[in-house]
């Protein structure tokens, strides 16, 4: 990691990570939790067990609706505290949404781990992203920007980046994708939108027990899916996407 400007004006200096040292600090983060082995898909109750470890209080039912629509996760984060964190009910609660909680709840982790030390070293200029009324030291995370945030909302980038490696652990990832490949004689990138990357991302998502848009956005990141087909002998080398914000 190191240090660059903070375009947006929230901090004088924010931390920039390549996206294998994220993959490498999550699955490190991973194993010391689960004493080496990490089982997949990893269980929606110890995901919970790890956030609580590095939280002041955790809340997987909140009332979110203060913030106004969409919003499904938020941080605060206190000086010489842990963070709180708090999820939406409705997340928690729906059988049929067990996915997109487990999706805010890491990317929430990722805030907490990779973004609390700021709130006390980094004194905050002005907050860009913060909508009125809510606290500077507030992160609100909305549904649109939980797994594929655009890039100059960085710390939101960083969290949806953190999440997916959490959740789809790379060594893992590479696993399933190289066993996919394999069996269907695939020597490069796949096209997106084609056969193959509809049954490559219905496989990610039934391993891991995450959305396909999570799915989706983790190959794309891995170099696995590209919109256009190219040169396919760029497989081997291309295990991570572009440099994480």
């Amino acid at each position: 990691m190191r240090y660059i400007r903070d375009t947006t004006g929230r901090f004088l200096m924010r931390p920039h990570y390549d996206p294998a040292e994220l993959d490498r600090e999550c699955e490190a983060i991973l194993s010391k939790f689960f004493g080496g082995r990490v089982p997949i898909p990893i269980e929606t109750d110890d995901l919970t067990r790890l956030i609580e470890r590095h939280t002041s209080d955790f809340d997987p039912g909140a009332d979110l609706s203060c913030y106004g629509r969409d919003v499904e996760g938020v941080t605060e984060f206190k000086p010489g505290q842990k963070p709180r964190v708090r999820i939406a009910a409705a997340l928690a609660d729906g059988a049929d949404r067990q996915n997109r909680y487990r999706t805010t709840l890491t990317h929430e982790y990722g805030h907490v781990r990779f973004h609390g030390f700021l709130f006390e070293i980094e004194p905050q200029v002005t907050d860009l992203f913060t909508p009125k009324g809510v606290g500077a030291r507030e992160q609100v995370c909305k549904r649109n920007g939980i797994i594929n945030a655009p890039e100059y909302d960085w710390m939101e980038w960083q969290a949806g980046y953190v999440c997916g490696s959490l959740v789809m652990p790379v060594t893992h990832l590479r696993r399933v994708v190289s066993g996919y490949l394999r069996v269907n004689g695939i020597f490069g990138p796949v096209t997106m939108g084609s056969a193959h990357a509809a049954a490559l991302i219905e496989k990610v998502r039934q391993e891991f027990q995450v959305s396909a848009d999570a799915a989706r956005v983790r190959l794309s990141q891995q170099s696995y899916l590209h919109a256009r087909d190219r040169d396919r002998s760029r497989l081997a080398r291309a295990y991570y996407g572009p440099s994480v914000p």
